[in-house]
């Protein structure tokens, strides 16, 4: 009896000591270093140990009588229908090393990932070509048919941005690969500490607050408010997520990252507005935390009314299943909220390339081909 316990506290110890050496692993992160935690703390919008959102909102509300461990349990084990196509999606590989220099052009990745040419700049954000938007590559898979780049097909990267430090946005693997082909880095308060961790030499690094402004000759690379949280493994909030309006002289394109809806998304229109694109958030939503994300109705009604979006790319959706929804529910919604607003719905399948000079280029509803007939609305 006394060898049985003793092998069941050695196997306790060492699947211990091998998960505090997993979460002290790169991908993790490390604390902030002392004089960027100093910049941070100076930060009008940290307060009380973590940044604050745009207005006081909880993260997660249970809509149920029966309280959130009752909704949470709900989430991971009911019945949901059509998480996942049944197919492998439809795309295309565009060549990125070979798009013209001198014509702005769009590339959706999947998920939030997208690659936007503007004034002979390339644009990257959000990369995550891991297949996987977790800790771990049982969970979170990608959709069979969406994972179609690599680092490889990447030409060299002007700007880099990143909206917060979730796995879904912010992948070690990736940017590591890439780590050679970036320029620059565009990034909120705090996340400068995961690239330096990770190899990337700090004079790259543009480290910002809501409203800091970026100069890239002839590309403009506003860092804005966006009303979400940060967490990577167990403390919140310790880093600042952001939205991005990407100013030039002949456009302006608004990447959304991931929000709610607050009073930024009124502003960010009156100040940065018209924009010619916006790249918009629309997908992973749930009541449970309808603060930090957008149902397509409101993407919609942001697009049409406040920020008067000449034209809208839907992401955050079509890749990974973080949701209980349908996974073509966002597209369909979306389509349907903007029908008559005069808003140009953009959908391309993962790896189209996107023009931004044909401006009557239609797109086709290509997710329909995957719904139940009696789902697709007229």
């Amino acid at each position: 009896m006394k060898k049985f316990f003793l092998c069941v506290l050695i196997l306790l110890l060492t699947a211990g000591g091998a998960l505090w050496l997993w979460l002290r692993s790169s991908p993790f992160g490390r604390p902030m270093s002392p004089q960027r935690l100093a910049r941070i703390t100076a930060s009008p919008n940290w307060n009380g140990g973590a940044f604050s959102r745009v207005e006081p909102a909880e993260i997660i509300t249970a809509q149920s009588h029966d309280g959130l461990l009752k909704a949470w349990w709900k989430f991971f084990t009911a019945e949901y229908p059509d998480l996942t196509p049944s197919r492998p999606l439809p795309s295309k590989k565009t060549d990125l090393k070979a798009l013209p220099a001198n014509r702005d052009a769009l590339v959706w990745m999947g998920h939030s990932s997208f690659f936007l040419k503007l004034n002979g700049k390339n644009i990257l954000a959000d990369p995550v070509f891991c297949g996987y938007a977790s800790p771990v590559p049982f969970i979170g898979r990608a959709f069979p048919g969406t994972d179609v780049y690599a680092p490889d097909d990447l030409p060299e990267i002007d700007v880099l941005v990143i909206s917060h430090e979730h796995w879904d946005h912010l992948d070690y693997k990736t940017l590591s690969a890439l780590r050679p082909k970036i320029r620059n880095v565009v990034c909120g308060l705090g996340l400068g500490e995961y690239f330096e961790m990770w190899g990337f030499d700090p004079k790259i690094i543009h480290e910002g607050d809501w409203h800091d402004a970026f100069g890239f000759d002839g590309l403009t690379v506003h860092l804005l408010p966006a009303q979400h949280y940060a967490q990577r493994l167990f403390k919140r909030d310790q880093t600042l997520c952001a939205s991005f309006a990407f100013i030039t002289p002949q456009r302006r394109v608004y990447y959304t990252g991931d929000s709610g809806w607050a009073k930024h998304v009124k502003e960010i229109g009156e100040k940065f507005g018209p924009f010619d694109l916006v790249i918009a958030e629309n997908g992973q939503y749930n009541d449970d935390w309808r603060h930090i994300h957008m149902f397509p109705e409101q993407t919609a009604r942001a697009a049409a009314e406040l920020w008067h979006a000449k034209s809208l790319l839907p992401v955050h959706s079509g890749k990974f299943a973080l949701a209980r929804h349908p996974w073509y529910e966002p597209f369909e919604r979306l389509a349907s909220a903007l029908s008559g607003t005069g808003v140009r719905l953009l959908t391309p399948v993962i790896g189209e390339a996107v023009h931004l000079d044909e401006p009557e280029r239609a797109f086709a509803p290509w997710w329909r081909e995957f719904m139940p007939a009696q789902e697709v609305r007229p």
